[in-house]
């Protein structure tokens, strides 16, 4: 039995179940940004729809991170020895049969809502596996890449209503400046950075939350959003700012943290932007969940 639980806890760690919180998060944003929850769920159809792109988003984000330690085994030998790979709690064989089966059920889990979400899916996946094998490489192709990854989820949940995309796609571009940001200030986590890298993040995260402020404004929801918002910058200028002060590999590694966990309460602010009370709330009880989860497993 305990040989059952140690290997099901290595395979949780490669999944980074507190990351997958956000995930899900980003497809209950894209629904709302399309209008589908402007009225509430209506029937068990629309919901059937909704949890069929939850577990899409699981698979796809999920698979996608198995993959990133499956291509960064040899590194995380040196750099990352105490990771489920390196360990040998999982072998490298082990995660790549993960990490595919985890990406199949996206897609397919994707499809059953439509056929362009999924074909979303499996651009998803494919920008994923791109990233963990090459783009990741690339100063700054990397970023870019990592970030396209989270548009193209918000543009999964956005498809919920295709015809949403014709007006609102061009808002799958907020995350891929905030992941982009994130990734760029992730690779000096290890071994410290430069300040000049976290003041373009910190630019970076001041464009998205004007832009969510402006959606906000633009369809009379600026009060109810603003809670939202403040959270977010709280959650990801607190540990950034630490880290402008001293950029050292550990205090960067929280602002990472703090930038990944943050996309939780983003995503509420995008909720709050065009879903109807009590959306944004339900998009926020991730938060503590996700905290919980960040404690018991690595989110980088």
């Amino acid at each position: 039995m305990s040989y059952i639980l140690h290997k099901l806890n290595g395979y949780f760690r490669l999944m980074r179940p507190a990351n997958i919180m956000t995930a899900i998060t980003d497809i209950l944003a894209g629904i709302a940004i399309s209008g589908f929850l402007a009225g509430g769920l209506r029937d068990v159809q629309e919901t059937l729809q909704v949890l069929c792109l939850c577990i899409a988003t699981i698979g796809l984000y999920g698979g996608g991170v198995v993959f990133n330690d499956v291509f960064d085994a040899a590194l995380d030998r040196v750099e990352r020895p105490e990771r489920p790979i390196p360990s040998g709690v999982i072998s490298r064989n082990e995660a790549i049969v993960l990490g595919a089966y985890l990406l199949l059920l996206g897609v397919l889990a994707a499809f059953t809502v439509g056929v362009l979400p999924g074909l979303l899916a499996i651009s998803t996946a494919i920008a994923a596996i791109v990233y963990n094998k090459w783009g990741k490489h690339h100063s700054v192709a990397g970023p870019l890449n990592m970030g396209l990854c989270r548009g193209l989820n918000l543009l999964l949940g956005m498809s919920i209503l295709p015809e949403a995309l014709d007006t609102r796609a061009w808002l799958a571009l907020v995350p891929v400046l905030y992941i982009a940001a994130i990734t760029m200030i992730s690779r000096d986590e290890v071994h410290g950075g430069k300040q000049r890298t976290l003041w373009y993040a910190a630019a970076g995260y001041a464009v998205v939350c004007l832009v969510i402020l402006w959606q906000a404004a633009m369809h009379g929801k600026l009060v109810v959003a603003i809670p939202y918002l403040l959270i977010f910058m709280y959650l990801i200028y607190t540990p950034l700012i630490k880290a402008m002060r001293d950029p050292a590999g550990p205090l960067i590694g929280r602002a990472v943290k703090g930038g990944i966990i943050g996309l939780i309460a983003m995503n509420a602010a995008w909720v709050a932007a065009f879903a109807m009370f009590p959306y944004p709330l339900v998009v926020l009880a991730f938060l503590p969940f996700s905290f919980l989860l960040a404690r018991a497993f690595a989110v980088t």
